[in-house]
Formats: structure tokens, sequence, C-alpha cells
């Protein structure tokens, strides 16, 4: 059984967020953080047999930022 599952959060160029899972072929998006976890967790749910559902989610949120010199 997995402990965890680590999903990678970035923002989306085109508005809202994505979400892709390392280590298994698991995607979703949203318009809205509280969206993408809802989003996340169902996924989870679809991808996992109830005997191998990891027991934490972990997001690893990423946020790029450009700074003009």
């Amino acid at each position: 059984m997995m402990n965890e599952v680590f999903f990678l959060v970035e923002e989306a160029i085109e508005g809202g967020y994505t979400a892709h899972a390392l280590g298994e072929p698991i995607f979703t998006e949203a318009e809205t953080l509280d969206e993408l976890k809802s989003e996340i967790r169902e996924a989870v749910h679809c991808h996992f047999e109830e005997d191998q559902m990891p027991k934490i989610i972990r997001l690893h949120m990423v946020k790029e930022e450009i700074l003009l010199v």
C-alpha cells in the first residue's frame, strides 16, 4: 500500500490550475485551488483500488514570477 501520492500543482497559462501526480498517470485541472483540491481527491479515488488508496495527498505548488532587472 502506498502511504502518499505527490502532485505538482501549477497555474495554467489560460487561467486556473493543473495538477499532475508524480509516478502515477493522474492529471486534473480546475479554475480555483479549492476546486482543484476536490478534483484531485476524486481523481485519486478513481485511480486507486480501496486497498491501495494512499493515506496522504501531498501538493507541491509551483508559482512562476518574473522580475525585471
